[in-house]
């Protein structure tokens, strides 16, 4: 006799993790409520401020306009904020390639695996931002103090990820290398990087991606110069929505562009493979 849903369900054992998710879920829900039941709302218009909002958007996206800065410069500012991240993503790329060999736990010392991932571990969970400005205490605010900021989390994400790359290499070829009489040098130039150079590749570009994204912040809040910065006058000293709007479409347009391109470089990396 097959059993109805009602009786699986109680037959089913005490899961906690799906027990964990769901007070959290709640907890949540419960918590936005009484955050927007006890703010603070000042006297505010909620539909007035809706209407302006509203009204500012189609101002910033609909008639959008270049007043303090030219297209031209607007351009050229753009390739400044995108040299920020292609020299980034170069001194991360050749760090962490040496980086991600010693943590690779098929190439590597245990030890010194274990050491290396785990100091990566903790560069990587401190916002890009904070480690700038770190540096910035030494180094001033400035393109300086972005770039040494910005490599140092590139270096500690792409450790990860190549380390990852090169641990799922077959051990069996590593070993036979071994037993041909293959030193360390031998096995990575004939082995490890000829089999990972795809996903090493693709892996530097999508890191290439986040540091452009990152290199627009960085302009406005560490002072590093480009389109990052002239969005932050805009916005903040000049208070131009339509030059927000301009300067918006035009980074959009870009990172779509940019995006195009990898999804090239990635579909011709897989037929390679």
């Amino acid at each position: 006799m097959e059993m109805t849903m009602d009786e699986l369900e109680r037959k089913r054992p005490f899961n906690k993790q799906k027990m964990v998710i769901r007070l959290t879920l709640v907890s949540i829900a419960v918590l936005t409520l009484f955050a927007f039941a006890t703010f603070d709302y000042k006297e505010i218009q909620f539909l007035d401020a809706v209407i302006s909002t509203a009204h500012t958007l189609k101002t910033m996206f609909f008639q959008p306009l270049f007043k303090h800065i030219t297209f031209i410069e607007a351009v050229t500012y753009l390739f400044m904020t995108l040299g920020l991240a292609f020299l980034t993503t170069l001194f991360g790329a050749v760090i962490a390639l040496v980086l991600g060999l010693m943590a690779a736990t098929n190439l590597s010392n245990p030890t010194l695996s274990i050491a290396v991932k785990g100091v990566v571990a903790f560069i990587r969970a401190v916002p890009t931002v904070l480690w700038v400005l770190i540096f910035a205490v030494a180094a001033g605010l400035g393109s300086v103090a972005a770039v040494i900021g910005m490599t140092f989390h590139s270096v500690s994400y792409l450790v990860k990820t190549y380390s990852e790359s090169f641990e799922e290499l077959d051990k069996g070829v590593i070993e036979a290398l071994r037993a041909s009489g293959a030193n360390w040098v031998q096995i990575v130039f004939q082995a490890v990087l000829p089999s990972s150079i795809t996903y090493l590749i693709s892996w530097t570009f999508m890191r290439f991606e986040i540091n452009f994204s990152v290199a627009l912040a960085m302009g406005a809040a560490a002072g590093a110069g480009g389109i990052g910065f002239d969005m932050f006058m805009a916005s903040s000293y000049y208070y131009d929505v339509r030059e927000i709007g301009a300067i918006t479409y035009l980074i959009l347009t870009f990172a779509i562009l940019l995006e195009l391109i990898a999804g090239r470089i990635k579909k011709k990396l897989r037929v390679q493979k």
